[in-house]
């Protein structure tokens, strides 16, 4: 009898832990991107704004880069209100990189259909000169750099976010 009641329990257990995963659907902001040149060695910094269209929280399980030299800052779970977006930034690091690049990372969670969406994204690495650089050298290189992206951002960009998208 106590064999019988263990097995029941354990079932009863069981049938209460089945729970349906509700979908959601998910739009992110330019999934394609096309970022401008940077100088070997800089940082990249990808702002990525994911917004939650559905009627259910979108629960985000896992944040995958397609390269160990795109690092995100915060937690990689994150949890989306209906109608609501957030904000997901991750840092590329150029260093062993060099000519055109490009990366992807995939959300994994609850996305309707397949449960993943993905953003795709490219850069030009432009290599250094191979000598060593003293301070004035390396500060004419990050200030002509800030130079050509305001130049960039002036001159047809209309997002006035770094990067532009194909149309």
């Amino acid at each position: 009898m106590k064999r019988f009641l263990y097995i029941w329990v354990f079932f009863l257990v069981l049938a209460g832990c089945t729970t349906r995963v509700q979908y959601t659907t998910v739009e992110i902001r330019d999934p394609v991107r096309h970022y401008y040149p940077i100088l070997q060695g800089q940082e990249l910094t990808v702002n990525i704004r994911v917004n939650n269209t559905g009627k259910v929280p979108l629960v985000i399980r896992d944040i995958q880069p397609s390269c160990g030299c795109i690092i995100m800052d915060g937690d990689q779970e994150l949890v989306v209100p209906p109608e609501r977006f957030t904000y997901v930034t991750l840092r590329y690091d150029s260093r062993k990189n060099v000519g055109r690049v490009e990366h992807s990372i995939r959300f994994w969670g609850n996305i309707a259909p397949s449960g993943m969406a993905e953003l795709r994204f490219d850069v030009h690495v432009v290599p250094d000169a191979n000598y060593h650089h003293d301070y004035e050298e390396m500060y004419d290189k990050e200030e002509s750099a800030r130079k050509l992206r305001e130049y960039f951002r002036k001159s047809g960009e209309t997002t006035g976010l770094g990067y532009y998208v194909d149309r």
